[in-house]
């Protein structure tokens, strides 16, 4: 769910630490350099994926949907071998700044919209026995959690930059179809005679229309007009470097 701003402050080593990596004594021996591989995945990441397992388990998730995500996890494969092998620049693999407080505020913002919040209604909707409600956010949440999980992975050494550019930006249009599905589900509900209350009515339907504007805004106002073109220059450019 990063939307390629790449890792959390978990990831940041501090200001002291680099410091003292770089007062370090120089050996005059020479170096065997061996590759260093980052961290594969996160506690966010794993949390993501304990999200995905439950719901599977559950019967909330479509078969469509299951087979979205193991697509996607074969494809990024297919992508790093066939099309995108060069491995990344030397100037480092990061597209934005991770420490751009404006952008961890909107990561941060996005994921209590986009997962939180419908993790705490579906809980709920289980309690009051809301199942058309809980049928209608499932999807969204399920695939938003497995996109923080690939990200894990695509943002992990293995991958490069493009790859790391396709998972958001593929996931991201996947959900807003399920998103328009979600939104047409509450506004149904009380042509459909709903007999819950009329709080967690309207709750449903603001949730699924600030998903529906927050997503639209993140693919179509950020991933591809900014993130898109910004990462594959950055690709690109040090990929003729190094020729």
């Amino acid at each position: 769910m990063s939307g390629g701003v790449g890792p959390t402050a978990s990831d940041i080593s501090l200001p002291k630490e680099e410091e003292h990596q770089h007062t370090q004594p120089v050996s005059l021996k020479p170096a065997t350099s061996t590759p260093t591989r980052g961290g594969f995945l996160s506690f966010r990441h794993l949390n993501s994926l304990a999200v995905m397992i439950i719901m599977s388990a559950s019967g909330m998730v479509s078969l469509g949907d299951f087979v979205f995500v193991i697509f996607s996890f074969i494809y990024i494969y297919f992508l790093s071998r066939v099309a995108f092998s060069q491995p990344n620049p030397a100037s480092g693999s990061q597209v934005f700044d991770p420490r751009n407080k404006i952008l961890r505020l909107y990561v941060s913002f996005a994921a209590i919209i986009g997962l939180f919040a419908p993790i705490a209604y579906i809980f709920e909707g289980i309690f009051v026995g809301d199942v058309e409600g809980i049928k209608a956010a499932a999807p969204h949440v399920f695939l938003l959690a497995s996109q923080v999980f690939m990200e894990g992975i695509a943002f992990s050494d293995r991958f490069t930059i493009p790859i790391r550019v396709f998972v958001p930006v593929f996931y991201n249009s996947r959900r807003l179809f399920t998103l328009v599905d979600w939104l047409r589900a509450e506004i149904g509900k009380a042509e459909d005679g709903y007999q819950g209350s009329s709080k967690r009515l309207v709750l449903g339907r603001v949730l699924a229309v600030a998903n529906m504007a927050l997503w639209s805004f993140n693919l179509f106002g950020f991933l591809l007009p900014f993130y898109l073109p910004r990462a594959f220059r950055k690709y690109y450019v040090g990929s003729k470097v190094k020729d």
